[in-house]
């Protein structure tokens, strides 16, 4: 699905250690600053399907069909009432995650990477811009026991490597760039704002 706007649409995905959510706050901040209005986001969301997936963390996992149907349920409402209404006021939609977390993750579960794939772009808009946070497995652990994390199920080593996997089949898409998160955060966020202002600009 083509969104047909003014705005533009900027999805940042990686395995968990890549850094995501603190460069999607950096970019959010150098944007703002720079004049545009900029809303950022995450997936899930905190609206009622999202927050059912959220405590599913605590209180036990659902069924894969179970879980699978929340996420969908949770983002068409994102893309009907944020997303596409923002970028049809011309404003930057930055999210932290989206349906390619969807393709790695549930895909994990056993669903097909390009069914999930094909279900979610009927609906839900193409990013202008996919910064696809790359980090090797071994790497991505490491800083999660850093962080003082307990790596869960999703974050074992063949389960990560599956999803890194995942992310990097879309890295061939015209709108994606890969993004190296070995560096200090500066460089990284250097090289994202870079590419984010030179679309803006062009």
């Amino acid at each position: 699905m083509n969104h047909q706007q003014s705005g533009l649409f900027i999805v940042i995905e990686g395995i968990d250690g890549t850094g995501k959510s603190t460069q999607a706050k950096m970019l959010a901040e150098a944007l703002r600053e720079a004049g545009n209005d900029v809303v950022l986001d995450f997936e899930p969301t905190n609206g009622p399907y999202g927050k059912l997936l959220r405590d599913s963390a605590v209180t036990g996992r659902m069924t894969p069909d179970e879980e699978l149907d929340l996420f969908h349920k949770d983002r068409r409402q994102h893309v009907d009432e944020l997303i596409l209404p923002s970028l049809t006021e011309g404003k930057i939609v930055i999210l932290d995650r989206y349906y390619f977390s969807t393709m790695a993750y549930q895909g994990q579960r056993g669903f097909d990477r390009a069914e999930l794939r094909a279900t979610n772009e009927a609906f839900a808009p193409v990013p202008d811009i996919l910064f696809i946070l790359d980090l090797p497995v071994d790497k991505a652990l490491e800083r999660i026991g850093v962080r003082g994390d307990t790596a869960n199920e999703f974050e074992q080593s063949d389960a990560l490597q599956f999803c890194r996997d995942t992310f990097l089949s879309v890295s061939d898409e015209s709108y994606a760039h890969v993004i190296d998160s070995s560096p200090g955060i500066s460089e990284i966020h250097s090289n994202m704002l870079s590419i984010a202002t030179q679309k803006l600009n062009s």
